[in-house]
C-alpha cells in the first residue's frame, strides 16, 4: 500500500516526535513510521520495528508489516517500490539522489531481499513547467539518462523533467512504473514546495504492507 499526502493532511515531516506531528502520521496510517535523514544520496537502509530512524540514507527497505516507512518531500520526488514476495522500499528521489543512483540502488536492495519483480509509483513532484536548470547540472543526468529528461520551463528555459529522469533511472532498474500521480508541486497548491514558497513543511510518500 502507499500513500502521497499533500497540503491538505498537514505537514507530516518536521522535527521528530511532536506530538502534533505524530497525530497527522497516524491520520494518514495508524501504525509506527520509520523514516530516515534524507542527503541526497544512494544509500538504502533496512528499516524494522525496532530500528532507529536516525541513519543518513535516502531509501528505506522492509518487510515487517507493523511499520510504515516514509520520505518527506517538498519538490523531491517520492517514489514506492513493492515485489510479490512483500519487500517494500520509500525512495526519495531528488536530482541528486537519482543522478547516483538511489532508485537502481534500492531496486538492487530490494532483489537482495527476495524481490522476483517490482513495481513503482512515483508521487507528486516538481514537473518542467517550473523546474529551471542549468546546463552545467542537466549534463551528468543527460549522460546518464539521456536526452529524454531534457525539458522546459513555461517561458522556454532549459529544465529538467525531474518524472522522466526517475523513469529512466526506474527503467534501468527493470522496475515497472505502474503509478505516475502527474502533479507539480511548484505550481499546484495542494502541496508544499521549497522551490516555489519556501515552504520548510514537508509531505510524505508513505508504503506500508496490507
Amino acid at each position: 500500500m502507499v500513500r502521497f499526502t499533500g497540503r491538505s493532511d498537514g505537514d507530516v515531516g518536521r522535527a521528530g516526535e511532536a506530538l502534533d506531528v505524530d497525530r497527522r502520521r497516524r491520520a494518514v496510517i495508524d501504525r509506527p513510521w520509520r523514516w530516515v535523514h534524507q542527503v541526497h544520496g544512494n544509500s538504502v537502509v533496512w528499516a524494522s520495528s525496532d530500528q532507529a530512524r536516525s541513519a543518513d540514507a535516502d531509501a528505506l527497505i522492509t518487510d515487517d508489516p507493523a511499520v510504515a516507512i516514509a520520505v518527506f518531500t517538498a519538490d523531491c520526488a517520492p517514489v514506492a517500490l513493492a515485489s510479490p514476495e512483500g519487500v517494500i522500499a520509500a525512495v526519495h528521489a531528488g536530482w541528486r539522489g537519482v543522478r547516483a543512483g538511489v532508485l537502481e540502488a534500492a531496486a538492487a536492495a530490494l532483489r537482495a531481499s527476495g524481490a522476483s519483480s517490482i513495481l513503482g509509483a512515483l508521487g507528486p513532484c516538481i514537473r518542467p513547467c517550473c523546474y529551471e536548470f542549468s546546463e552545467a547540472d542537466l549534463a551528468g543526468l543527460v549522460h546518464r539518462y539521456g536526452e529524454g529528461i531534457r525539458g522546459a520551463t513555461r517561458d522556454g528555459r532549459l529544465a529538467l523533467d525531474l518524472p522522466a529522469a526517475v523513469t529512466e533511472a526506474l527503467a534501468a532498474a527493470e522496475v515497472d512504473l505502474v503509478y505516475n500521480a502527474g502533479a507539480c508541486t511548484s505550481c499546484t497548491p495542494g502541496y508544499f514546495s521549497h522551490r516555489a514558497r519556501s515552504d520548510s513543511e514537508r509531505q510524505a510518500g508513505v508504503v506500508w504492507l496490507p
